[in-house]
């Protein structure tokens, strides 16, 4: 399941971020890796850290946590909740909130288009400010893993 490169739009004086990518992968298989944690783990995050995940009520008003934790035994956290209920039909509307910079919220919207048995996703993440918004070089570095994971996983 080869995967296109990522797409990433960040304006200039937008705070928001837009990640365009098509997997070579059904939408149904594509949801599932943005919501069940035993394969999220395997593809998100820089390629250097290990990804565990606290909690993930992937439903409306369900809470999520995760760390990245690097060789060195540094760790990041992220935390946020759902919003509505996650399909891959209406996609994924969450909060993101990076505990290094607590009180500063990302609303995340996922869709996911199927086009001929590939996925389109589209990731349109709104930051308080454009000084809050996630760098686009961590964006794709934190889906870098994704490319490896299709190639081994089950269709």
């Amino acid at each position: 399941m080869a995967t296109a490169k990522t797409e990433i739009t960040a304006e200039p004086g937008v705070p928001q971020i837009v990640l365009t990518r098509e997997f070579n992968a059904p939408r149904e298989l594509v949801f599932r890796a943005y919501t069940d944690p035993e394969l999220l783990v395997q593809w998100l995050g820089p390629r250097r850290m290990t990804m565990t995940i606290d909690y993930f009520d992937v439903r409306d008003a369900g809470r999520w946590r995760y760390t990245h934790r690097d060789t060195d035994g540094s760790e990041v956290g992220f935390h946020g909740v759902f919003h509505g209920t996650p399909s891959p039909e209406n996609g994924i509307v969450q909060t993101f909130e990076f505990e290094g910079a607590p009180g500063h919220v990302s609303l995340e919207t996922l869709t996911l288009e199927e086009r001929g048995g590939k996925t389109l996703v589209r990731t349109n993440s709104r930051s308080q400010t454009v000084m809050r918004r996630s760098s686009p070089a961590w964006r794709r570095e934190s889906t870098s893993r994704w490319s490896a994971w299709t190639s081994c996983s089950p269709g």
